[in-house]
């Protein structure tokens, strides 16, 4: 659709970044915060550093987001620490974690930045997975207690709540995650993991409408559109098949509070048992989102799988080096494969501005709810220059594209209410550490550095714009009409 005119955004429309509890924050044993499970797994990604430093927002909190109002910043979405609020299998809450997170709220209120909060971002406590983690039923009434905790505590001032990070990202990826850890089938068993998120997930929406005035709440499901390799009627299938089981049926499970008949009938065929209970349905069903946060980076292509072909896993470039990325082959479903028509990343990650363009009417023509942007990024090999500067001409490049036709959607008629990519600052990579950089702003730390830190003091962390920085200022403030090119398309 050719509009003859740049894409306007609403007058109220937000705009800021993105960055998640143990990503950002650091300071892992500061102020009564116990270990999670992912702090566990950051520790097996050497050479790659742990998150036991990450971006030291912690203590760098305040500086952080006089650098968000320095950039024009309307919105910020952040996630909890649940093991930082609450410590301990007694389930007592932490008063140093909520003083941290009260006076990380208050400073954003303070810049007239509207806080979204994500309530879980991969981060379960330790003490909760001793208890039986993702596996165990009880881990519902526990996670309703943190959430419960987060609305009275903070909900005066936070509207605007997200439920749980990439769920279908756990369940397809879980091997990368550690979902799967303990599990002795997780073909299997991940469906009733799956089924268990979903509760909590309900519970959480609830008890949002419940607790904070004028909240409102949704999923934030990882989003990447699927193409078909040809215009070959199986390979259409194969990439309805591929949408259906990486994206599409945990939506339509948010959205209308029960499963398709699709994914039953999978069930079904290979004898899988969610460990449904009654009460789970009613549970499902009543639990009303206000809206979708879409992660979305990149896009994919599928094609025909014959039932016969022989199984491949997803094997993902954790290095950097481009040409690792291994495709999966799903006998029967689907297989992806390399889309010719697109650059890539150094992480073999589909630079596709249209995808976001796309997955908004994707997902406004399926849904007719308002959405938001929570991630979208460009991660990076970067270092400081002979200035002292970054100089991320690539990731101006990715944003302006991406964002582009963002606007392009809302000409479409999709309702969308804000812009926040990955990430702010520089942050810990979930598999590959400070070395795959997303931020705004450059953390001056690596991680052979923080590798080799005895304490943080040790490290220097100091906070560095980056030229996407001031570009992203200027479009901020002009509300989306100053490109710094020529953009009519």
């Amino acid at each position: 659709m050719y509009y003859g005119h740049n894409p306007k955004f609403p007058d109220n429309f937000m705009w800021g970044a993105s960055s998640a509890a143990w990503q950002v924050e650091g300071g892992v044993a500061d102020g009564g915060r116990t270990p999670a499970i992912i702090d566990l797994n950051s520790k097996t990604k050497k050479p790659f550093a742990d998150n036991t430093y990450a971006a030291d927002h912690y203590h760098h909190y305040k500086e952080d987001v006089a650098l968000m109002a320095e950039c024009g910043f309307s919105s910020y979405r952040f996630s909890l620490s649940w093991s930082r609020i609450i410590p301990h299998a007694d389930g007592k809450v932490n008063p140093e974690g909520i003083a941290f997170y009260n006076d990380l709220i208050n400073e954003l209120v303070a810049h007239n930045i509207t806080p979204i909060i994500t309530l879980y971002h991969y981060d379960l406590p330790v003490w909760v997975d001793e208890l039986g983690g993702w596996k165990s039923r009880d881990t519902v009434e526990r996670f309703e207690h943190y959430c419960r905790v987060c609305f009275e505590n903070f909900g005066d001032r936070v509207k605007y709540w997200l439920s749980l990070n990439e769920q279908n990202m756990q369940i397809c990826y879980g091997n990368w995650l550690g979902v799967s850890k303990g599990c002795d089938d997780w073909f299997k068993d991940q469906w009733k993991i799956n089924h268990i998120m979903n509760l909590c997930h309900a519970k959480a929406v609830n008890a949002c409408h419940e607790m904070v005035a004028g909240g409102k709440i949704g999923p934030v499901p990882g989003c990447v559109p699927i193409y078909p390799e040809t215009c070959r009627p199986e390979d259409q299938i194969a990439a309805m098949n591929a949408e259906e089981f990486t994206e599409k049926f945990w939506i339509d499970t948010y959205v209308y509070g029960e499963y398709s008949n699709f994914i039953k009938h999978y069930w079904k065929e290979n004898d899988i048992d969610i460990g449904m209970q009654p009460g789970d349905a009613e549970l499902m069903k009543s639990a009303k989102i206000d809206f979708i946060a879409v992660n979305c980076y990149r896009s994919n292509v599928a094609k025909y799988a014959p039932h016969d072909a022989k199984q491949q896993d997803y094997l993902l470039n954790k290095n950097g080096v481009k040409g690792q990325m291994v495709f999966p082959v799903e006998p029967g479903r689907y297989a992806l494969t390399r889309n010719p028509y697109v650059e890539y990343t150094d992480w073999d990650w589909e630079i596709d501005p249209s995808c976001l363009r796309y997955e908004m009417r994707y997902l406004w023509d399926h849904y007719h709810l308002p959405m938001m942007i929570t991630e979208n990024g460009y991660g990076a090999h970067e270092t400081k220059d002979a200035d002292g500067q970054v100089h991320d001409q690539g990731r101006i490049d990715y944003l302006r594209e991406h964002i582009y036709q963002l606007g392009m959607a809302i000409e479409d008629g999709c309702e969308v209410i804000a812009y926040n990519p990955w990430s702010f600052t520089d942050l810990l990579s979930t598999g590959n550490g400070m070395a795959k950089r997303y931020g705004l702003v450059y953390i001056d730390t690596t991680d052979e550095e923080q590798n080799a830190a005895k304490s943080v003091e040790e490290l220097s962390m100091k906070r560095i714009r980056k030229d996407s920085f001031y570009w992203y200022s200027k479009l901020i403030r002009s509300n989306g009409q100053d490109w710094g090119k020529e953009m009519l398309k």
